[in-house]
């Protein structure tokens, strides 16, 4: 870091832009389970992907709370597209899992992320109707609140041998395509379980110590922004497919406790079929 860096990005900055995206984020998801309550109108994106008034609501309030705070600063959000130049860029998915709001089941989440000149420095999750919110901003570890109000650290599980380690998969339609799926086969015969939490909800279980890594492999950088500050400062490691730095063009995740890390990567070597 530079030292014009070092000084924007101080602990004292960084602990007041993730208050205020705290707040945003817990503005956003009260409106967003009054919406979940009550009802809400869906229609389809040009990708055909499933938008709702709380989703476009949402983001709206997370602006709000941003530009108030932060008005230089730019904004990329799922539903509004990007506002402003900055070296300070917010990411905003105000409802991430909007398939399964729309479902009525309660993976989702309201993910803030904030990146400087491309670096990702931090993030909130808010998952109300799930019961807990967890953030992070860089080198100061990574918090719990649960439903009850009580915040706790959240650490990575050390890991355990192999066949008593588990690993979530989220979307996977690029890797059935290539030889990663023999891969992620070979992975999963080796080890103890499998599940397919999805959405926020396996970076959450993954940062707190209940399982041990997470894959995906279609996805873009708003579903994962916040997540991945969260675990790398609960003590994972956390990058795409191929192992390289997150960033806007990402494409694909792959995050786990550090030792597990380097061999799983080591596996997806190549794992699309060019």
């Amino acid at each position: 870091m530079t030292a014009s860096e070092s000084k924007e990005l101080d602990g004292e900055f960084l602990d007041h832009a993730l208050s205020v995206a705290i707040d945003a984020a817990d503005a956003a998801a009260k409106l967003i389970e009054r919406y979940y309550a009550a009802g809400f109108s869906v229609s389809l994106k040009d990708d055909q992907t499933p938008v709702t008034d709380a989703d476009v609501a949402a983001e709206r309030v997370i602006r709000q709370h941003l530009l108030a705070a932060f008005p230089a600063h730019a904004i990329f959000g799922e539903e509004e597209g990007q506002a402003g130049e900055s070296d300070f860029l917010w990411l905003v998915d105000p409802i991430d899992g909007t398939k399964s709001f729309v479902r009525g089941y309660p993976m989702f989440s309201t993910q803030i992320a904030l990146m400087y000149r491309n670096a990702l420095v931090l993030g909130v999750s808010a998952a109300g109707e799930y019961g807990e919110t967890m953030w992070a901003r860089r080198d100061g570890g990574a918090f719990l609140r649960d439903a009850n109000g009580l915040v706790r650290p959240a650490r990575v599980a050390p890991l355990p041998k192999l066949t008593q380690r588990a690993l979530s998969t989220g979307n996977l339609k690029s890797l059935t395509r290539g030889p990663g799926w023999q891969a992620l086969g070979d992975i999963i015969s080796g080890i103890g379980r499998i599940r397919g939490y999805g959405d926020f909800l396996h970076y959450h279980l993954l940062a707190r110590g209940s399982i041990d890594a997470v894959i995906e492999s279609d996805l873009n950088i708003l579903d994962i922004a916040a997540l991945a500050v969260i675990v790398r400062e609960a003590g994972g490691i956390f990058t795409d497919l191929d192992g390289a730095e997150l960033g806007l063009a990402t494409r694909s995740s792959l995050a786990a406790a550090p030792d597990w890390h380097v061999e799983l990567q080591q596996h997806f070597q190549g794992w699309r079929d060019e």
